[in-house]
């Protein structure tokens, strides 16, 4: 699992955490925000009065309401990147990265207007009377680029696992499992068959429990957030200070995190961002196509509300509440993940600023003295003895009070440790160090009102977020399957879907998020450059909506 985390890693640099990937996401939606003249500014009353109802048709052809599908929407975004994302994206670039999940969202509120409208304007009704739509749709009739469209709905498939599937039940085990001590196969098994009934029902089923989820969760987790913030609130200044003071220059080295340059903090706070919203990468108006509605555009003015309410509104919370409470820079104790851990040749002082300064470069595969330790380790009891020429990082972080055990007793004698890992995998290895992804998030939420029991909003928020991202993504790989193979192929992918997502919860946390990024980066690319090559068209569709509504109000 070490070579397969080092190669998804590897595959990773050249594509989401290469820098070209972040800013063509944000020159893509700067370029239509510019274009469409601030669409997310000027229609955002009007989207509003969309959602509500009030320009619905009697007779329009679609499978659900315009709220149903913002639900479905918004529960294939609102998922683990708002609680673990966001959290990993500050334990990665610090502060300024909150910024850019921001600005990811203010300019993808365009992005999704834009690939929403075009996908739903060529939209198309299946044997069975349900429609189907999606970026698929327009590359083939709009672009006539049939060969764009094959590959953006295989990468929809993978993206279905990769995005929707395997890391929401995989947070939700790793949650529940640290707050109620549930063991992952029975979380495992208990919501694989929740995820069957509902998926079997298809969209319509789908949008019924979205739309009951969807506002249920969102007010559960904002009353826990409330009650960190409330007695932090002094902190709440100084949070916001360091988001914009950091944002252009990276955010310094502080307690136990080792700092971010700007480059980084650009590329985690972007990647993040997409990884949250998705606004951009073409999965939300698969569900959007569903609404019932002959206007295009109606449907486009709902899905601007999608990246404020996710990023700018959960995501910003969840930021608030780490930062305010100040457990983003924090050491705790906890078990060590492989794929989290270090072994370093030499030995390196935290308390040295060129020490800290040479790891983060290492850190970052930028050029560096620094060397992966290989060799032996001798223990006692389970702690180190002997010459300490080694230095073991967990979490971008210096460990300390590290304890190595094996079935429960402490280890005496000696391990081997080959390129920076330890080859016994059997040994478990606890300690302080920096916490990243949901148990930061959880830890934050204990800071607050609430004390230890606000840690079980976390698991309850998470379990309810993820579960109905998984859902709403089963319905994404289903219209895709459907696209490239008919709707027989949906029967067989959908099991899969749920073998998959019973296997997810078991499996390293790490290398399910790396598998995430790619795949994202797989779906995003050709949708990008898709709506790219159809901005005349989008503007035109906007303008005739306009014509055709007067300004909101339809003419008969």
């Amino acid at each position: 699992m070490d070579a397969v985390n080092d190669f998804l890693i590897f595959v990773d640099g050249y594509l989401g955490s290469a820098i070209w990937f972040p800013t063509l996401l944000l020159s893509v939606g700067i370029f239509f925000t510019i274009y469409l003249g601030f669409p997310q500014i000027r229609y955002f009353k009007h989207a509003i009065r969309v959602t509500t109802g009030k320009f619905d048709k009697e007779g329009a052809l679609g499978d659900t309401t315009h709220f149903q599908a913002l639900a479905t929407a918004l529960s294939g975004t609102v998922g683990t990147g708002n609680i673990g994302g966001v959290a990993l994206a500050l334990h990665l670039g610090g502060p300024a990265a909150l910024f850019w999940m921001w600005m990811t969202a203010f300019f993808g509120m365009t992005s999704k207007f834009v690939e929403v409208t075009l996908s739903h304007k060529y939209r198309t009704q299946t044997p069975d009377g349900t429609m189907a739509g999606g970026p698929m749709y327009y590359m083939e009739k709009g672009l006539n680029a049939k060969w764009l469209a094959i590959i953006f709905a295989m990468a929809t498939v993978l993206s279905s696992f990769g995005t929707g599937n395997l890391p929401q039940i995989n947070s939700i085990a790793a949650g529940l499992e640290s707050t109620f001590a549930l063991d992952p196969l029975i979380t495992a098994s208990v919501l694989s068959v929740c995820l069957a009934l509902v998926i079997i029902g298809g969209i319509t089923r789908i949008a019924k429990v979205a739309a009951a989820i969807v506002p249920s969760m969102a007010l559960i987790y904002l009353i826990g957030a409330a009650a960190v913030i409330i007695p932090n609130i002094t902190n709440i200044i100084p949070s916001f200070a360091s988001i914009f003071s950091d944002a252009f220059t990276g955010s310094a080295a502080v307690g136990g995190f080792m700092g971010a340059t700007f480059a980084y903090a650009f590329d985690r706070g972007v990647n993040r961002g997409l990884y949250s919203n998705e606004a951009g990468q073409g999965s939300a108006p698969i569900a959007h196509a569903a609404a019932r509605t002959d206007e295009p555009a109606d449907e486009g003015m709902v899905s601007i509300l999608e990246p404020f309410i996710d990023t700018i509104v959960i995501c910003t919370v969840t930021g608030l509440v780490i930062l305010s409470s100040g457990v983003w820079k924090e050491k705790f104790e906890n078990e060590f993940q492989r794929a989290d851990m270090n072994f370093i040749a030499g030995s390196y002082e935290e308390s040295n600023s060129t020490d800290v300064r040479e790891l983060y470069a290492f850190l970052n595969g930028d050029e560096s003295d620094v060397d992966s330790f290989s060799g032996q380790i001798n223990l006692v009891a389970g702690e180190v003895v002997g010459g300490n020429d080694f230095t073991l990082l967990n979490s971008r972080s210096f460990a300390e009070n590290v304890i190595y055990s094996r079935d429960g007793e402490p280890v005496s004698g000696a391990l081997i440790v080959a390129n920076g890992r330890l080859e016994d995998t059997s040994v478990v290895v606890v300690g302080e160090s920096l916490l990243h992804s949901v148990p930061l998030t959880t830890m934050a939420f204990s800071r607050g009102l609430f004390g230890e029991y606000g840690k079980y909003i976390v698991a309850i928020g998470l379990m309810l977020f993820a579960f109905s991202t998984a859902i709403a993504w089963s319905y994404y790989g289903d219209r895709a399957m459907t696209y490239l193979l008919g709707p027989k192929s949906v029967l067989p992918y959908k099991i899969v879907y749920v073998l998959g997502f019973f296997y997810a919860a078991l499996a390293d946390t790490t290398i399910i998020w790396n598998l995430a990024l790619i795949t994202i980066v797989l779906m995003t690319v050709p949708n990008l450059i898709g709506i790219l090559f159809m901005h005349r068209e989008m503007k035109q569709t906007v303008k005739q909506y306009w014509e055709k509504t007067d300004h909101g109000k339809h003419k008969t």
